[in-house]
């Protein structure tokens, strides 16, 4: 989106050193792959919906007094799939969702954080790469930091109020808007998202270990009491981050606040059903096998 790029007055950080003629490259190092890259951090499932399920929103951190006691925004996405952004009021946003990856999603995250520490306001962090083994976002972060999310309808979160007022950027971050699939989070439990893309669906980013998640599941489909609402169906899963993110198809024309007390209800149900230690049945091996045949592996 290069007229909104124009708007944030994008620089270039990159700084190329010669090399003498007819020495070899350094061997670049590279970072180790973590399944669980957030775990540790009070926002993981959270930042594993924002990664890959929740298209528009923003999480409140800061950084550690060792590295400045600096407030960030981590969000979903940055225009042009910018890695960071440091915007002309002084803001420093640093994206989930972006184009390289290395083994581990905290380093890439915390790479991008603290070079946009260092950027001038109004400039935006381009051409990183992957980077080499150094911090991530566990050492990076104060974990008694706030850590607030916020769902956001429109990309507004990108620019201040005075670059978006200008009438191209406007237009450009309206086509952008376009683009959203209207998502909320739903109250009262962690990490549940509705969203409507042509029908309602529920995403919920559960913090337990993927195959108890799945066995949980299982012995409530078996029981048919797997679904979270009047009309509502479970239809397969997700995996991201080292998580399990079950997807339930609701009933048509459900709405995000009509699901807080259902949802309230089933976590009860479905935290016994993660507690239990006793082997799975027949029923419910099978009712397992299929929702494995229909999980989905993001990333």
């Amino acid at each position: 989106m290069p007229v909104l790029l124009g708007a944030m007055g994008k620089k270039s950080r990159s700084k190329r050193q010669s090399r003498p003629e007819g020495t070899p490259r350094p061997k670049r190092q590279e970072v180790p792959f973590v399944e669980r890259p957030f775990e540790g951090l009070p926002g993981e499932t959270d930042l594993v919906a924002m990664r890959e399920v929740v298209p528009a929103a923003s999480m409140a951190v800061r950084t550690t007094a060792e590295h400045g006691a600096r407030d960030v925004q981590l969000v979903t996405l940055l225009p042009e799939m910018l890695p960071a952004l440091h915007r002309e009021d002084g803001t420093v946003l640093v994206a989930l969702q972006t184009a390289a990856h290395s083994g581990d999603a905290s380093r890439d995250v915390a790479a991008a954080l603290l070079a946009a520490l260092e950027l001038e306001p109004g400039s935006a962090l381009t051409g990183t790469g992957l980077p080499e083994p150094g911090p991530r976002l566990q050492d990076v972060l104060d974990l008694e930091g706030p850590f607030d999310l916020t769902v956001h309808d429109t990309f507004a979160f990108w620019l201040t109020d005075d670059a978006a007022s200008e009438t191209e950027v406007a237009a450009a971050l309206e086509q952008a808007n376009s683009n959203i699939i209207p998502t909320v989070k739903i109250d009262g439990v962690d990490s549940a998202y509705w969203c409507r893309m042509g029908r309602e669906f529920l995403r919920w980013a559960r913090p337990e270990d993927q195959e108890k998640v799945l066995d949980a599941v299982a012995r409530l489909h078996a029981a048919r009491e797997s679904a979270v609402d009047d009309g509502a169906k479970f239809v397969g899963a997700f995996r991201s981050c080292g998580i399990l993110i079950p997807v339930w198809e609701l009933a048509p024309g459900t709405e995000a606040e009509e699901l807080t007390g259902p949802l309230a209800a089933f976590e009860k149900k479905l935290d016994d059903a993660l507690a239990s230690t006793e082997p799975l049945t027949a029923d419910e091996r099978r009712a397992r096998a299929g929702i494995v045949s229909r999980q989905v592996s993001l990333r």
